[in-house]
């Protein structure tokens, strides 16, 4: 049954309930990565350690994707069930997913085409460029399956259930961890194995997603074209500046690889070992997004903007308590986790830099995702869009430039770690301004935001 289960109850522990559900279920899929690095490394060939972190790069484009799209079906089901309305909550949901399917088919189709050119964009050269190409033919059909999977995991979470969002990609997780070992080495597929392994962990999570909505929430019914025409303008509200938003992230990390690259194979090997260990270590902040948007948005429906305002503190709150446990754990074991690796020379220092002060700067990057919240859910999703590209491209390009002239390829990893504590500032401003005035637009500012707020109007009119 359709439930509004965040508009009573302790919020510190909403907060962390759902944070950590949802980070256990992030983190089996991180993981997996994780442990397809260490797979790829333990063969030895630094061009497949290479190829992978290339590959990743261009993945990340489609995650992203995935990601904006669970955001405007995770908040628009939240306002409809926190305004006590399980129809427009079940028509939300079902049309959602369908949109959600045809974007992810077009998009997979658009970027098998244009691998080659995009592999050679991020700088990779010969064997290691065909290797990445190779690796991303097999994975980039299973991106339609990977968004209606993040999409339903969302959908579960504005339903307050994040068990069962959890339990979905713990099974793909699960899923890939079995496939990699008996593919990359019982059968001596490597690469190809664990691109296979992969896909099918993909389509699990969709499966595992897609189930109980249908079977508990009946939120899957037959689409209506009426409904389809309604929900268009509502979901493209969100869903177009969330996935600006979330593309910004793999545009930054795009060019911290190509700024890598002209540092070697070794550099790019040490910048793809961090860009895994970041999300296992940090789930639980990369999680908050999600988990924090469900709670903001019912209450923000229900009309409770008090309620919002202390739901966003005890979300940074808990920010900070994290990165100060795991930067932590990450210092007293960075050399083990070097030598997990076989890192040596320079990926060794990268991981030992990034174990050391970097991880505490996460901070700032854990606020925006918590102010990304809010604004997507108390409508105002270009706001998003504005941080995330400010700390992408705005911040990043010249922070990195600059690092990358004073300190060599640990100064990429820098300027890129400055960035996120910039726009982690101007984002937790911006999120107490937007709870402060309950959502509205400044009209003392720009109307930098003008298409959107009509967008919005026009959904809240329909609804």
């Amino acid at each position: 049954m359709a439930e509004a289960k965040f508009l009573k109850g302790n919020l510190f522990g909403h907060v962390t309930v759902m944070s950590l559900t949802a980070s256990i279920g992030l983190m089996a899929v991180f993981l997996v990565d994780f442990v397809d690095m260490i797979f790829i490394s333990m063969l030895g060939k630094a061009e497949l350690a290479a190829a992978v972190g290339y590959a990743g790069a261009i993945l990340f484009f489609t995650t992203s994707f995935g990601i904006g799209l669970g955001i405007a079906a995770g908040a628009l089901v939240a306002r409809a069930l926190g305004a006590d309305d399980a129809e427009l909550a079940r028509e939300r949901t079902t049309h959602a997913l369908s949109y959600g399917l045809v974007f992810g088919v077009v998009f997979s189709v658009l970027f098998w085409l244009s691998l080659g050119p995009l592999v050679a964009l991020l700088g990779a050269v010969g064997e290691t460029a065909e290797l990445a190409v190779h690796f991303l033919r097999i994975v980039v059909p299973s991106v339609p399956f990977l968004m209606l999977g993040m999409m339903g995991a969302a959908i579960l979470r504005a339903h307050g259930d994040a068990k069962r969002a959890m339990l979905a990609t713990i099974a793909g997780g699960v899923v890939n961890a079995v496939l990699d070992p008996i593919l990359i080495f019982g059968l001596d597929l490597e690469l190809t194995g664990a691109a296979i392994a992969s896909s099918a962990a993909r389509v699990v999570i969709a499966g595992m997603a897609l189930w109980p909505l249908w079977r508990i929430y009946g939120g899957i019914t037959r689409p209506k074209r009426a409904g389809m025409a309604r929900d268009l303008s509502p979901v493209l509200a969100i869903a177009f500046p969330a996935i600006l938003a979330q593309i910004a992230t793999p545009v930054g990390q795009a060019f911290v690889t190509r700024a890598m690259a002209g540092y070697g194979e070794e550099a790019v090997a040490g910048m793809a070992i961090v860009g895994r260990l970041i999300p296992v270590a940090f789930g639980v902040v990369f999680a908050l997004s999600g988990a924090v948007g469900p709670i903001i948005g019912q209450n923000y429906g229900a009309g409770d903007m008090d309620r919002v305002r202390r739901g966003f503190n005890a979300a940074v709150l808990f920010v900070l308590i994290v990165i100060l446990t795991v930067s932590g754990l990450l210092f007293l074991l960075r050399g083990p986790l070097a030598d997990l690796f076989g890192a040596t020379g320079l990926t060794r220092e990268l991981i030992y830099l990034f174990c050391g002060p970097l991880s505490l700067a996460f901070f700032f990057p854990g606020v925006l995702f918590v102010a990304n919240a809010a604004f997507n859910n108390l409508g105002q999703p270009f706001l998003s869009t504005f941080t995330n590209w400010g700390r992408n491209a705005l911040a990043l390009i010249p922070l990195v430039y600059i690092g990358s002239s004073l300190y060599g390829a640990q100064g990429v990893l820098i300027g890129q770690s400055v960035s996120g504590v910039v726009f982690g500032i101007v984002a937790w401003v911006l999120a107490l301004r937007c709870i402060a005035r309950g959502g509205k637009p400044d009209k003392k500012g720009p109307d930098m935001f003008g298409r959107e707020g009509r967008l919005m109007t026009l959904f809240h009119a329909r609804r």
